[in-house]
């Protein structure tokens, strides 16, 4: 398959699509998407626990369409 990663920097920009990624990095690197969450009446945004929770966990958690939720995230961050 082809890399994912860009450059030759050992450091990648996060990626919106990773389902690691720590729900408070997402708001760090895209500023417009605790909207999203604020919306669906999800408390993530500040919680404590964004550090170590992804959007795979905050979607389980709240019950939503994670696929549905993602293409709104990724609309929000203009992605």
């Amino acid at each position: 398959g082809t890399s994912r990663f860009r450059g030759n920097n050992a450091m990648t920009s996060p990626d919106i699509d990773d389902p690691d990624l720590p729900l408070a990095t997402l708001f760090k690197e895209w500023p417009e998407t605790p909207a999203v969450f604020i919306r669906h009446r999800m408390l993530c945004f500040g919680c404590p626990i964004a550090p170590f929770h992804t959007i795979v966990d905050a979607c389980a958690e709240y019950k939503l369409d994670e696929e549905a939720f993602r293409a709104e995230l990724r609309e929000a961050a203009g992605l």
